[in-house]
């Protein structure tokens, strides 16, 4: 069913569009840097199947941050919670994504949540596979599932982008494997997560994905269970507590859903047995989070009683 341009929603997007001038692109991963930061559009998903939307929801954008939430999901089916979070913890951090600091003051020395880099690493050395192409090939067809389009595959020229220009990242993972949360190759690790980063798809296929979150793990429409209600709960909390970096708290007052973002500008939202809701807005705030694209959630979960609290 092709997804339907809405009016109102389209009133929400010119609104929240006015505020694309306050952030600019993500510029430390040179692919990035070619986007339009003007660039602003939604899809809403539903249990029935219907879509609504506004803006160009056929532009593609790289998954970044988001896919932890995916990598989540996958590593739980692979190992059980309890194996998860004997590496990573459970708790939000008020530091930037990308800090190395709390790795350097906790005791034991793991990562605090799995939607921060270093924890999404340690996530990501888990997904179980033969070889670096096994596994990532496993987390490109979860996604693919997820969105219910195979055709979902992944930016080569983002990905080695993002490989060349990660020094941050290879500090995180050397100081992980010194402390025995990673044990495997460095440039194995950060070739399967930049990839990860760099799967690419359009806001109807975020929306999709979104959907089966917000549905406890099944795709409504086939009936066809994805991942255990439990794993969904779990990504959903996170996704609440952790999943728009050190804004997640201001966020939750003022949205109030489980949403997580990426620095492509991409946002996914899970409003529960509700819909899936995909959001694609390139300009940043100091934070990492599209600007216009938060902006957007405030308004529609004002207007419509979004939010869960």
């Amino acid at each position: 069913m092709p997804c339907q341009s809405s009016e109102k929603l389209n009133e929400v997007v010119i609104e929240a569009k006015k505020f694309t001038k306050y952030g600019k692109v993500a510029d430390y991963i040179p692919a990035l840097k070619k986007a339009n930061p003007n660039d602003l559009s939604v899809a809403i998903y539903q249990p029935d199947g219907t879509c609504i939307s506004a803006g160009d929801i056929k532009k593609k954008f790289t998954l970044q941050s988001i896919s932890k939430v995916i990598t989540l999901a996958l590593a739980l089916i692979d190992c059980g919670e309890k194996f998860v979070f004997k590496k990573v913890g459970y708790e939000p951090t008020g530091d930037p994504f990308n800090s190395i600091v709390k790795l350097e003051l906790n005791n034991p020395s793991k990562p605090l949540n799995p939607m921060i880099n270093a924890g999404a690493l340690a996530v990501t050395h888990m997904i179980k596979g033969h070889s670096i192409e096994d596994r990532f090939i496993r987390i490109l067809t979860f996604v693919q599932e997820l969105a219910g389009n195979s055709n979902v595959a992944y930016s080569q020229e983002v990905a080695k982008s993002e490989f060349e220009s990660s020094f941050l990242n290879r500090s995180l993972c050397y100081f992980m494997k010194q402390h025995g949360i990673i044990n495997e190759d460095v440039e194995e690790l950060l070739d399967l997560y930049t990839k990860q980063c760099a799967i690419e798809m359009d806001c109807l296929d975020l929306a999709r994905i979104g959907l089966v979150f917000a549905m406890n793990g099944v795709e409504p429409t086939t009936k066809k269970r994805i991942m255990p209600a439990e794993v969904a709960r779990i990504c959903k909390t996170f996704m609440v507590t952790c999943g728009m970096y050190n804004a997640s708290g201001e966020f939750a007052v003022r949205v109030g859903i489980p949403a997580k973002s990426g620095v492509s500008g991409g946002i996914i939202g899970a409003i529960p047995h509700r819909f899936g809701l995909g959001i694609f807005g390139p300009a940043l705030d100091e934070k990492g989070n599209s600007i216009a694209g938060l902006k957007l959630l405030e308004i529609l979960s004002t207007k419509y009683s979004l939010s869960m609290f």
